[in-house]
């Protein structure tokens, strides 16, 4: 099949988040499996990318095209302005057998969307769990939806959800449900199959506190952060000798993180990292004795995956998408958002009980392994678009 892949960034764009990194792994799989895939891209996220632009450039056998943004300015604040991609969607689009459109309140999605009719071409979704316009924005995402993204939901062959949560968010938005189909996404199991030398992320930190509780994720408010810092100082009262480590780049929430943490005199037991990289992750993940995801808001959430894959048993919230997940393999404790004696109690079982983070990584291993690995993922995504070529 000849597959397009839309997506406001990609490879090397990590900061921008997982929707980039998700792409990828799919087109870079598809690839594997005999595909021809090409990718709609735009040039960077905080910083312009050093690459050919609006010209296709192979990344790893993958045919992108990064298409200029306008306005660096503006693509900081999340509003991307590809100008010169209309030019090239009238002309290739027609050469496509299917599209996936990651996200649709995006002007690559208009546009596509556009051309995709226009030479009756057939198109995926996937939302990513942008769909909810109550969260950020809220004005605009509603406009947004009268001019242009109700029309690229109502379009779509099938849309996809990573989860059941995702599910009722589409269901909100006046989406037939035999549009949808659950495909979750994938875990990238083969880079962590070569795992750093334990203890350097401690070293490099200067971590010597016995016990190590990471977060690792974007400091926003709907990731949990004040909640998580409100069972942690709880928690250093039963067990003092532990440190919290919030991985991951600020998203507005650090000044208030540090405002809470002064509040509470953490100062000496919390440490911000920054952004991470792939192989600064997977140090983290090995350092840590738990890792916490107690955001309130999540439509699936890959790292717990990399933390239990890595060997570190994890704690989600029960809002989270990946817990139904956690769920069904008995690989981690859920709790309730905002609650925080469960959450620390939690903690706390599971630093005074290693063997039962250990039974809860070994069920995680086996059920991903079996489930959740990215030639797994991208089969169920080939069979997807077949049958929308098809119109099985």
């Amino acid at each position: 099949m000849k597959i397009l892949q839309v997506t406001n960034f990609f490879k090397p764009s990590w900061e921008a988040g997982g929707i980039a990194r998700v792409a990828y792994e799919i087109s870079k799989n598809l690839v594997q499996q005999g595909h021809e895939v090409t990718v709609f891209t735009t040039d960077g996220f905080k910083s312009r990318l050093k690459t050919i632009k609006n010209k296709p450039v192979n990344v790893d056998g993958i045919n992108t095209y990064y298409f200029r943004n306008l306005s660096n300015y503006l693509t900081k604040r999340n509003i991307v302005i590809p100008y010169y991609l209309p030019f090239i969607a009238r002309i290739k689009i027609q050469d496509f057998d299917v599209i996936h459109i990651h996200e649709h309140r995006t002007l690559l999605a208009v546009i596509v969307h556009y051309y995709s009719k226009k030479y009756n071409i057939p198109y995926v979704l996937q939302a990513h769990g942008t769909l909810p316009n109550t969260i950020g924005k809220q004005n605009l995402k509603k406009i947004f939806d009268v001019l242009w993204g109700n029309k690229i939901l109502k379009d779509a062959s099938k849309l996809i959800s990573v989860s059941n949560t995702e599910v009722d968010q589409y269901l909100q938005m006046n989406v037939p449900i035999e549009k949808m189909v659950i495909i979750p996404n994938g875990i990238d199991v083969d880079s962590l199959s070569s795992l750093p030398e334990k203890g350097s992320f401690r070293a490099r930190y200067h971590i010597n506190q016995k016990h190590a509780i990471l977060y690792l994720g974007r400091l926003h408010k709907i990731k949990g952060v004040d909640f998580l810092l409100r069972s942690f100082v709880e928690l250093v009262k039963d067990i003092d000798d532990s440190v919290l480590i919030l991985a991951g780049p600020d998203d507005g929430y650090k000044d208030k993180a540090k405002e809470q943490i002064r509040e509470f005199g953490l100062e000496k037991k919390v440490i911000f990292t920054g952004y991470m990289g792939p192989m600064d992750k997977i140090s983290a993940y090995l350092d840590a004795d738990i890792l916490v995801y107690p955001s309130s808001f999540e439509i699936f959430g890959l790292v717990p995956f990399e933390a239990i894959m890595s060997g570190t048993p994890v704690i989600v919230t029960d809002d989270c998408g990946c817990s139904e997940f956690i769920k069904r393999a008995s690989c981690g404790y859920l709790v309730k958002y905002g609650d925080v004696t469960d959450f620390k109690c939690k903690m706390r079982l599971m630093l005074e009980n290693p063997e039962i983070g250990n039974k809860f990584v070994e069920n995680g291993q086996k059920y991903i392994t079996n489930n959740l690995t990215w030639p797994l993922i991208c089969k169920k995504m080939e069979t997807l678009y077949e049958n929308c070529i098809y119109k099985v």
